[in-house]
């Protein structure tokens, strides 16, 4: 009704799990890898769960888009099954042949097994997908778990994935399935999305259906959000109505405005109804007067202390540094410390000149509120200016074939990555502060604060560090993660530097298949570095593969910073 209006090829909120719209979230990546892993040669047992709506079946759908030579999925839809009919939905899925008058269990497993050691004879593999896996009963469970002892002396004939709701994790912690749970090798939970991520989902969805990314404005985008959860089946459903209610009212944008107003509407009850918000609203208010009270007696039996704050206010020597990540007993930042001249180099751009005197680091970061530590980040890869638009900046990024790299890690985890990063530090108050770490040596950091370069001892900048990183990229193959399944040019870069990393010469002639032979080493070397050894090559495994030859002017960690 309204894709005309705004200029749509099709409405792009439909709820249906259509691959053409998949739009994979860090988190959604690494669910797909964990679905790959259990496809692959050591796959075993694979359980994903995650909310309602959060996108689990079309993972699946997009798993069975994927090119996966030799495998033979058999996908179960409908759990609510007896034994008997589970095991024949396996047989009809796979095409084996049974006695379908009055099947027995017997008959039906003596079938299975037999093409499923035809199939092993033929160097293919074959995977069981359970959807909504939280409705199967006890004895179905049991029998699963039965499936799993098929099997060859060296190999399973059959792969399980089970996909489900969080109740699926209860169920399997019941003590009478501890037998099932143990054989379980991977397990992941997907998350709902982030509020940066529902702004890229959004906007990708409309790209996708040929409209305009900013059909939706910046307080549209944070409020779906807010009544979504960042559920996308929810997200979907909001942004539908709100379509629909801006094409009613002849407007060519949709605004926060219509998305509360679409919320109300369709979601009834869910997270971003009325009676979810007075009932969040009355918690709130019960909360504030606690807290009331609490201010009120601490004030009365702490004034002395109350005194002395402030000097805290002040940034006088009573200032507190909040912890955030390490031991609360660590040593506060050094009000002064020099910065340390270090060998010059012409390979990337030079940050501003160190100070002959630090000033007060927790100053500079009250000076540094309105800097923008992304823009500097860029600056480091020689990008002068920040692309343009509104899309998230991981997603502006990807113009320059830059990729993000983000999560929570520590000093050697950086060291590893030996890339210019942005840390999450916090100033005093709790003020997050998004700060460029431009070197790492030794126990040195050397930050850009607000203009200036300050280098500080790791011990006192630790406490001020959450943890939380965000780094560039450059990706030297087109695939996000080479696991079992994947054929091509992504498999033979990864032999190669699997080759270098161990100093061996590169075998000829070179296998364009993801093998087990492959999946070993690559385990190997994820140990090596610290790594989860999954034997998948995602986002972490490929910035490590690359640092073995990174290409000319790659900015690092390690390397000296210019001299004026």
């Amino acid at each position: 009704m309204y894709a005309a209006h705004f200029g749509l090829r099709e409405p792009p909120f439909a709820i249906t799990p259509d691959p053409a719209y998949v739009y994979l979230s860090r988190h959604h990546r690494e669910a797909l890898a964990h679905l790959l892993y259990g496809t692959g040669e050591n796959g075993g047992f694979v359980q994903l769960t995650g909310e309602v709506g959060t996108g689990k079946t079309t993972l699946v759908r997009t798993l069975l888009e994927q090119r996966l030579e030799n495998v033979d999925i058999a996908l179960c839809l409908n759990p609510r099954l007896t034994v008997v009919e589970l095991l024949a939905t396996v047989c009809d899925e796979l095409g084996v042949a049974y006695p379908r008058e009055y099947p027995t269990l017997k008959p039906l497993l003596d079938a299975l097994n037999a093409h499923l050691l035809r199939t092993h004879a033929t160097g293919r593999r074959t995977v069981l997908i359970i959807d909504e896996a939280q409705n199967l009963s006890r004895e179905v469970l049991e029998q699963v778990r039965l499936l799993t002892n098929l099997e060859t002396a060296k190999h399973k004939l059959l792969r399980i994935i089970l996909v489900g709701q969080p109740e699926l994790r209860q169920l399997l912690a019941r003590p009478d399935l501890r037998q099932l749970a143990q054989r379980i090798t991977a397990r992941y939970h997907l998350p709902p999305l982030e509020p940066r991520e529902t702004a890229a989902y959004i906007r990708y969805r409309l790209q996708v259906a040929g409209g305009r990314e900013e059909l939706f404005s910046d307080g549209a985008l944070r409020a779906v959000h807010q009544r979504s959860g960042g559920i996308p089946r929810l997200i979907n459903i909001i942004c539908d109505r709100a379509l629909l209610g801006a094409y009613g009212q002849n407007a060519r944008r949709v605004d926060a405005g219509l998305v509360c107003q679409a919320a109300r509407e369709a979601l009834q009850g869910g997270p971003g109804s009325p009676a979810a918000h007075r009932g969040w609203r009355a918690l709130g208010i019960g909360l504030a007067g606690l807290a009331m009270i609490g201010a009120v007696w601490w004030l009365a039996a702490n004034t002395d202390l109350l005194s002395r704050s402030t000097e805290f206010i002040a940034g006088g020597p009573a200032a507190i540094i909040p912890v955030q990540h390490v031991n609360p007993a660590g040593p506060p930042v050094s009000p002064t410390t020099p910065a340390t001249p270090a060998a010059p180099t012409a390979k990337v751009p030079a940050p501003p000149a160190p100070p002959t005197a630090t000033p007060d680091l927790r100053t500079l970061l009250r000076q540094a509120a309105g800097d923008n530590a992304n823009d500097r980040l860029l600056a480091v890869w020689g990008i002068a200016q920040p692309p343009p638009g509104r899309a998230p900046f991981c997603e502006q990024v990807k113009a320059h074939g830059l990729r993000c790299l983000a999560g929570r890690g520590d000093w050697d985890a950086l060291r590893r990555f030996d890339r210019p990063t942005v840390l999450r530090l916090t100033q005093p108050g709790g003020v997050p502060t998004p700060t460029l770490l431009r070197a790492l040596a030794g126990d040195q950091a050397t930050l850009e604060v607000a203009g200036q370069a300050v280098t500080v001892p790791l011990a006192q900048l630790a406490p001020l560090w959450t943890g939380h990183y965000l780094l560039l990229w450059r990706p030297q193959v087109d695939q996000r993660v080479i696991g079992p399944g994947n054929t091509g040019e992504a498999v033979l870069w990864l032999r190669r530097r699997l080759a270098l990393a161990t100093g061996q010469p590169v075998p000829e002639p070179l296998s364009a298949t993801f093998d087990a032979t492959l999946a070993e080493q690559l385990r190997a070397f994820q140990r090596e570095r610290g790594l989860r050894p999954d034997g998948l090559a995602g986002e972490r495994t490929l910035v490590l593969l690359s640092n073995l030859a990174p290409p000319p002017g790659t900015p690092v960690l390690g390397q000296p910073l210019q001299e004026p």
